[in-house]
């Protein structure tokens, strides 16, 4: 294996002169280069819009929330509930009402949804990072109720913060029966002031969301106060998210769904994981063809060396010796090819994290203006792995035929 190994490196590495064999060598080891840096970087840009997407998501999305299996609603006198927050890991237990609504401005209308929620979430979610026109959460001066809205709801409606004109909300009576002569009685109806609005980037929240006092959210869908539709939770710093998600789990049990932040956008950020890996299938089939050219590379040199396998032959060697030596040619060459691409393309990465020196364009129009990069090792050492073993599989079709037979076969034609 070793006498293998070195003859191998003897004859891709050793100074000799430049031939038309040594020349395709070099573009076959460029080609593996240029399509294992591709591989690395396009990885690496999905994980960065993946963990854009993920910031964007996180300042509203709790690290852990926690819903009830059947119904709607959760009980925070339930014995499970009160264990479950004194759990040494939780900094944050915030109840929520969140509930579908009917928005009235005006003369403007349209639906969306009330999130319901008390001064600890924005200490757990810190708001006033994504705030407008005001730095201040508020919801409540003692006397008037005050929504934060969403930009694209604002929009929608035609409001701004501060105005002196109220917001209506509208929701369905819970309790009691309808009044068909007199619909406009089978509605509870509140109204509150905006105070600012939010922007996070994600229609799914800038287009349909108001956050209002947690006491109005109940009063408006007639909940009793120690009732939530969910609970969010956040950690302290340096506690581990999986340990604790699965210990709140087992405290209170089937009755409850407890989630992390990936599983509350689990379609969306499974759609992402699916288009990353359809990419990487496709760059991995493009990358085929260029260690492809290994197998005519490699048989090109095993006629140029045919006196070098003779010679070896006639010293002893066995043909099984004279296949490996070329196997091991035939992998370096894609070896070489695949850590030069490992080199190039971590270091662009690594360029485009520190400088982003590649632009989106119109990049007034998103939320960041140069491509994000999040460059992982995981992705490395498969991007090197996958291109190793299709160098090995293509370096053992033309090795496995060496011959003294074919050889002489091969000069002749």
């Amino acid at each position: 294996m070793s006498l293998a190994l070195h003859i191998a490196r003897r004859y891709l590495f050793s100074k000799k002169r430049v031939g038309a064999i040594n020349l395709i060598s070099a573009i076959t080891a460029a080609g593996v280069m240029v399509g294992t840096a591709a591989l690395i970087c396009i990885l690496s840009v999905y994980n960065g819009f993946g963990d854009v997407v993920e910031s964007m998501y996180s300042k509203f999305d709790p690290q852990i929330k926690i819903t009830a299996t059947r119904g709607k609603t959760i009980s925070l006198t339930d014995p499970a509930v009160e264990k479950a927050r004194e759990n040494e890991s939780v900094a944050f237990w915030c109840p929520v009402v969140e509930e579908q609504v009917l928005f009235r401005f005006g003369e403007r209308q349209t639906t969306g949804y009330i999130k319901g929620v008390s001064e600890d979430f924005n200490r757990m979610a810190h708001l006033e990072r994504i705030l407008l026109y005001n730095d201040k959460f508020l919801l409540s001066d003692g006397v008037f109720n005050y929504g934060i809205a969403g930009v694209g709801l604002a929009a929608e409606l035609g409001f701004v913060a501060h105005l002196t004109q109220s917001l209506k909300i509208y929701a369905p009576r819970r309790i009691g029966n309808i009044n068909i002569a007199n619909p406009a009685n089978s509605f509870n109806e509140k109204y509150v002031f905006i105070s600012a609005l939010f922007s996070v980037q994600q229609a799914e929240y800038d287009n349909s969301l108001l956050l209002v006092p947690l006491s109005l959210a109940r009063e408006l869908y007639e909940y009793d106060d120690d009732v939530a539709t969910a609970i969010e939770v956040g950690l302290k710093s340096q506690s581990n998210i999986s340990k604790t998600k699965q210990q709140l789990q087992e405290t209170l049990g089937d009755d409850f769904v407890v989630q992390d932040r990936w599983q509350q956008q689990a379609d969306y950020f499974r759609i992402m994981q699916v288009e990353k890996w359809i990419t990487f299938l496709i760059l991995t089939f493009i990358l085929l063809i260029a260690v492809a050219n290994v197998i005519g590379c490699l048989s090109m040199l095993i006629i140029d060396k045919s006196d070098d396998i003779k010679t070896l032959h006639n010293l002893g060697a066995s043909e099984q010796l004279t296949r490996r030596i070329f196997l091991f040619e035939g992998w370096l060459i894609s070896l070489t090819g695949a850590l030069a691409g490992v080199f190039l393309g971590s270091t662009l990465c690594l360029l485009q994290q520190a400088f982003g020196f590649i632009t989106i364009p119109s990049a007034d129009l998103t939320v960041m203006e140069a491509y994000p990069v999040s460059l992982q090792f995981t992705d490395v050492v498969l991007s090197l792995l996958t291109v190793c073993l299709m160098g090995f599989v293509a370096a053992y079709i033309p090795a496995r035929k060496i011959s003294l037979r074919s050889l002489e076969q091969a000069q002749q034609s």
